[in-house]
């Protein structure tokens, strides 16, 4: 099959910093997550060719609510956050974006700007895809449309579920499943009857606007969690996160598949 070919793009901002020693599409880990998984070798040989790495340190921002999309953003390793910001300057944070994820793909099919902000919440690595790459392949490979199209319904499914969660569960069961969620994506796969230790990504504020309720009712939750036993906060910021029985973590929400 041939494969168009396309200039190397940049977003204005990054350059080729990532080291000769990393990864390259064919032996990313995180690739059979993405949807670029539907591409031919010559087909991801062209992304290879023209994407952009950088390692990002907790903070950096890859892009700005407003900014121009000129490309997506593929998430290698690490955690990016991605937020809102009110009139006020305080963030919202709406979705925690793992390894395997495309980021800025919807205001990159519908030529708008990034209507949020992605920041690194630890050191991550990540490849930008310039838009010209991108078009040349969906108009290419239909599969691969086809797969965004799969990831935005999946992700409106998401929101409504947790607009039904926010209406019709307590602070302590919307609480008790975000940690269970992110045990489950910390550590992939883990026992129930067992128990688990992670650092927690994410501070109590975030915790809280994720799960539309306000910090002082989160350390209130998590105080009467912690005197029964179920979990148990340390560490620096209380980031430290020990659940001692993962099923007894999950019988505060209902229903149970997320763990």
């Amino acid at each position: 099959m041939h494969v168009q070919a396309v200039h190397v793009e940049s977003n204005g901002e990054w350059e080729r910093t990532m080291p000769a020693i990393g990864t390259n599409c064919f032996t990313c880990q995180a690739r059979h997550r993405t949807e670029w998984c539907v591409l031919s070798d010559d087909e991801l040989r062209l992304i290879d060719d023209n994407r952009v790495g950088r390692e990002l340190l907790p903070g950096e921002v890859l892009f700005n609510e407003g900014d121009d999309c000129r490309g997506v953003y593929c998430v290698e390793t690490g955690l990016i956050g991605i937020r809102k910001y009110d009139a006020e300057g305080n963030s919202i944070l709406l979705h925690l974006s793992m390894p395997g994820e495309t980021l800025g793909y919807r205001a990159l099919l519908t030529d708008t700007d990034f209507k949020a902000s992605a920041e690194a919440l630890e050191p991550s690595r990540v490849c930008f895809i310039g838009n010209r790459t991108v078009r040349s392949l969906l108009e290419q490979n239909p599969a691969l449309g086809l797969r965004f199209l799969k990831r935005a319904s999946n992700e409106l499914e998401e929101a409504e579920e947790k607009i039904f969660h926010n209406v019709t569960l307590s602070v302590r069961a919307r609480f008790a499943h975000l940690l269970a969620v992110l045990i489950d994506r910390t550590l992939n796969e883990t026992d129930e009857a067992a128990g688990a230790e992670i650092r927690l990504p994410i501070s109590r504020t975030d915790m809280a606007s994720m799960i539309g309720t306000t910090p002082e009712s989160v350390s209130r939750t998590i105080r009467k969690l912690e005197d029964e036993g179920i979990v148990h906060f340390s560490g620096i910021g209380g980031r430290t996160l020990t659940v001692p029985d993962l099923e007894t973590l999950a019988n505060e929400f209902e229903p149970q598949e997320y763990l």
